[in-house]
């Protein structure tokens, strides 16, 4: 057993903290693990929605470079194999989820703790939150995904920006560029995060896990290979109890009891 990481069952939804305050939540590889083993519970055991987010006064500061110093190693770091066998991994394993996970950003997100939280679908922060691409502070690329979700989300001349100078972007600023969904004051976050992956995990989870995936799509598909996409997914959503259910209460005018299939 390990307390790197701490999981809560609500139901529809699964609260998962990143637990190592004292470290700022940064990684070392028993919490990489921890995490991975529950997000696949959560998603094992039928979780709907999942909502991350970190304890104590910082989100995740990246990697324990502790774990990866060169002085205190016989040979140079294999950080290519770190990439490969821990942050890859979680990436994949965030994006291909059929549900929505939620990021209550709530402190400094710096290194691969900011590309995590870009990972998932949804982004709120708290104000006194900064996002900081601090890998080439150590000569490093920004990974996780960072060098692909930047300049998407961003483009390029600011993805560059924000990498090379490392400088910390602020909860606010990185609304108004589109990076994260909301920022939101302290007192707040976790109050509307929670409601939010509330109201994720009780949705029609069919349909939000397609739109997640065309979403997701988008960034690789022609428009002709992705109005085919969009065609299949209607199709199943269309053929789905939630479909139903959400159309019977629309004319009921009555809140939908969705079942998420």
């Amino acid at each position: 057993m390990t307390d790197t990481i701490l999981a809560q069952d609500h139901g529809n939804w699964v609260e998962i903290t990143l637990n190592r305050p004292d470290r700022l939540n940064s990684f070392n590889d028993e919490m990489h693990l921890a995490l991975r083993h529950a997000i696949e519970t959560a998603r094992d055991d039928g979780a709907r929605a999942i909502l991350l987010t970190g304890a104590g006064r910082g989100f995740c500061a990246g990697q324990d470079l502790g774990d990866r110093d060169p002085s205190r190693m016989d040979s140079p770091p294999d950080l290519g194999q770190t990439v490969r066998t821990f942050y890859a991994p979680l990436v994949r394993l965030i994006r291909s989820l059929e549900f929505p996970v939620v990021c209550a950003v709530n402190g400094v997100a710096a290194g691969a703790g900011a590309n995590l939280a870009l990972a998932c679908d949804v982004v709120l922060a708290a104000e006194s939150a900064k996002f900081i691409q601090s890998f080439s502070k150590v000569g490093l690329i920004p990974d996780t995904g960072g060098s692909w979700h930047l300049p998407r989300l961003l483009g390029e001349a600011r993805a560059k920006g924000l990498a090379f100078t490392a400088e910390p972007l602020s909860a606010s600023r990185a609304e108004q560029w589109g990076l994260i969904w909301k920022a939101l004051p302290d007192a707040d976050l976790m109050a509307e995060a929670r409601a939010l992956a509330e109201r994720l995990g009780d949705g029609p989870t069919l349909g939000l896990g397609l739109t997640k995936q065309c979403i997701q799509a988008a960034a690789t598909d022609s428009l002709s290979d992705h109005l085919e996409l969009e065609a299949d997914a209607m199709k199943t959503c269309g053929q789905s109890a939630d479909y139903a259910e959400g159309v019977s209460a629309f004319l009921q005018k009555r809140a939908p009891a969705f079942k998420g299939r």
